[in-house]
């Protein structure tokens, strides 16, 4: 590297880091002008752990009510994460509108005391929380609670305890905090029809704090995480690592050694079925736990948990024991992926796919959510509809006042073939009539050659997957993946809800999985996917057990449902793709019977989907014609 070439990387690096610096300082600045700036505050929990704590409140006398946000990630103010930067943004914006915002670091996480456990965090840290903030003489004694994704996920079953301090919630992203609601078994987004979802396994190898890493000693003073603050925030590196190859590793199990990742709580996590009691020990919420305070629900189509997080929303309208609780849950569906609903534009692309201009109707919602009900200002908010969602391929918002909007009808679809629904080029049709005669449709498995994952419904998974919506015309030439298309539509129609299959599967091996995907597919041939899911064979008949296939025998199976909004056009056909793999957006079934996460070899499988008047293969999708 010549001597001028180096001089001007290190100008732009000084420039880059330089702005990045005064772009903070100037944040911080601004906050010292309109507000009491108190960092590091050690809240003490009921064990005696702090937890690292930043306020941010007006410069006035009279008590203010409290926007509160929990987080695993990194904060601190003096760091040049893009994070710190948003998190003190939000602060300035929360303290120009008359509250005080308040950001706390996990138990075990940076600066807080104590031993991280994710999904396992004590749920009485955020009632010890609350307790502490609405004591302090500048509250008015009302907290809310927002974040989107790790941020969100402690909230909901925080607010199963009912702090009478906690009076309202916006979780964004929320599925990692969704344990078992109904037929869902998501455990966190851990598992999708029992088998696993390896997006944890990238987030947690670079989140997990090594337990032999170095700690601050506990009980160190205020005084001296402010000064330590300014130039060690506790923040490991990790390097980086090309997810798209590292996946393929098995054992399961050893995929975060392989790489030299962290030790960390991956590897008892990966042992744990999807009904394990230790699901049920930490900070996720089930549906027998109380639900009984307003919140304005965000979700997205192209998320990884967006079946779960609409049962979630439903199931506190249908079973909260207060009436003004089921009244009072709002809902807003954009079209984005995980987190992303303020980053819409005129022009929004997700993935390759247009969805016009998806910004959010008011963007400035959540403000006045809490306004109404930390301020109590009468603001109309409560006269909106229940559901605000958005129809891609119409790309227009619309509301209802539950989900699926009661105007959608369930209509029926049935697979049928001559027996070669192999790729798109083959037979498969999907119509409203049952097939008479069984041609059934076979397709080898071989996990060692997995239909790659190709856009989707993903979260967190590195380089590996990008989420959104892409052609699938070159995945469906593959011979292991089974193509069913209906004919062009004669009109056009929405299909707007939740979305069921039934399938008949035959095999030669004890457990294999399903995985189905619905596409709309365009005139010109185009394929764009809309949702995804995946049954593990094993759990067909509950999460409680493990029932293995005999070689030969039909097994009726149902999928977990899909979800979503779309318009299929005049001239558009309805798709459905079914296979035993899409990885590593999930990970591979070894077809063995075995316990999968510490195998290292697999069998080929031969699956078979049946389809006749005795075994009736369909998918359900709510329709609305206008």
């Amino acid at each position: 590297m010549t001597q001028k070439r180096f001089s001007l990387i290190l100008i732009f690096t000084c420039l880059l880091y330089g702005l990045s610096f005064a772009q903070e300082k100037s944040i911080l600045d601004q906050l010292h002008e309109v507000a009491v700036v108190d960092q590091k505050v050690m809240m003490p929990m009921r064990d005696g752990v702090r937890l690292a704590t930043d306020i941010y409140r007006p410069k006035t006398e009279d008590p203010v009510p409290i926007v509160f946000s929990r987080t695993p990630y990194q904060f601190n103010s003096y760091s040049n994460g893009e994070l710190a930067t948003r998190h003190m943004e939000t602060a300035l914006e929360y303290v120009k509108r008359g509250y005080a915002y308040v950001i706390q670091n996990e138990r075990g996480r940076f600066f807080s005391e104590g031993d991280w456990d994710i999904l396992g965090v004590p749920l009485t840290d955020g009632y010890d929380a609350f307790d502490w903030m609405s004591n302090q003489n500048w509250s008015n004694g009302k907290i809310g609670t927002i974040g989107c994704s790790s941020t969100a996920e402690w909230q909901m079953a925080v607010a199963s305890l009912d702090h009478p301090a906690h009076t309202a919630l916006v979780p964004q992203g929320f599925g990692a905090g969704v344990g078992r609601i109904g037929d869902y078994y998501e455990q966190g987004n851990w598992y999708r029809g029992g088998a696993g979802q390896m997006l944890f396994t990238s987030w947690l190898y670079g989140t997990q704090h090594d337990p032999m890493a170095p700690k601050l000693p506990d009980g160190i003073a205020q005084e001296d995480l402010l000064r330590l603050q300014r130039f060690y925030d506790m923040a490991p590196r990790y390097p980086r690592v090309d997810w798209s190859e590292s996946f393929k590793h098995l054992p399961v199990k050893d995929i975060i050694r392989n790489v030299n990742g962290p030790k960390g709580i991956y590897e008892e996590m990966i042992t744990r079925k999807p009904n394990d009691p230790k699901w049920y020990e930490g900070g996720l919420f089930h549906d027998d736990m109380d639900f009984e305070k307003p919140a304005f629900w965000f979700v997205s189509w192209y998320d990884v948990a967006t079946s779960p997080n609409l049962a979630m929303y439903n199931h506190i309208r249908e079973t909260a024991k207060n009436e003004n609780t089921k009244e009072n849950q709002f809902l807003i569906i954009a079209p984005t992926l995980h987190c992303a609903f303020l980053r819409a534009t005129e022009n929004t692309i997700v993935g390759e796919r247009s969805m016009g201009d998806a910004r959010l109707p008011d963007p400035g919602i959540t403000f006045k959510w809490f306004d109404y009900w930390l301020k109590g200002d009468q603001n109309a908010i409560l006269d909106m509809p229940k559901v605000t969602y958005f129809t891609m391929g119409s790309n227009e918002w619309q509301t209802s006042d539950t989900w699926p909007p009661k105007e959608a009808k369930m209509e029926t679809y049935y697979l049928n073939s001559k027996g070669n629904a192999n790729s798109r080029m083959g037979d498969g049709a999907l119509g409203n009539k049952k097939a008479g005669r069984d041609n059934p449709d076979s397709f080898k498995y071989d996990p060692m050659d997995p239909v790659t994952s190709y856009g989707g419904n993903v979260c967190c998974a590195g380089n590996s997957v990008q989420g959104g919506a892409f052609d699938q015309q070159e995945m469906e030439m593959r011979e292991d993946i089974l193509v069913y298309t209906s004919e062009p539509l004669q009109e056009g129609i929405e299909v707007s809800g939740f979305i069921e299959a039934k399938l008949y599967l035959s095999s030669d091996v004890k457990d294999t999985d399903l995985t189905i995907k619905i596409i709309d597919v365009y005139p010109d041939g185009k394929a764009y996917n809309l949702d995804e899911t995946i049954q593990r064979v094993r759990y067909r008949d509950g999460y409680e057990k493990e029932v293995f296939m005999e070689s030969g025998k039909v097994y009726e199976v149902n999928m977990t449902p899909m979800s979503t909004s779309n318009f299929f056009k005049e001239g558009h056909s309805i798709r459905i793709e079914i296979s035993s793999s899409n990885f590593p957006r999930f990970d591979r079934n070894l077809n063995t019977g075995g316990n999968n996460y510490d195998e290292t070899e697999g069998v080929v499988a031969t699956n078979t989907i049946h389809h006749s008047n005795k075994y009736p293969s369909q998918i359900k999708i709510p329709v609305i014609r206008k």
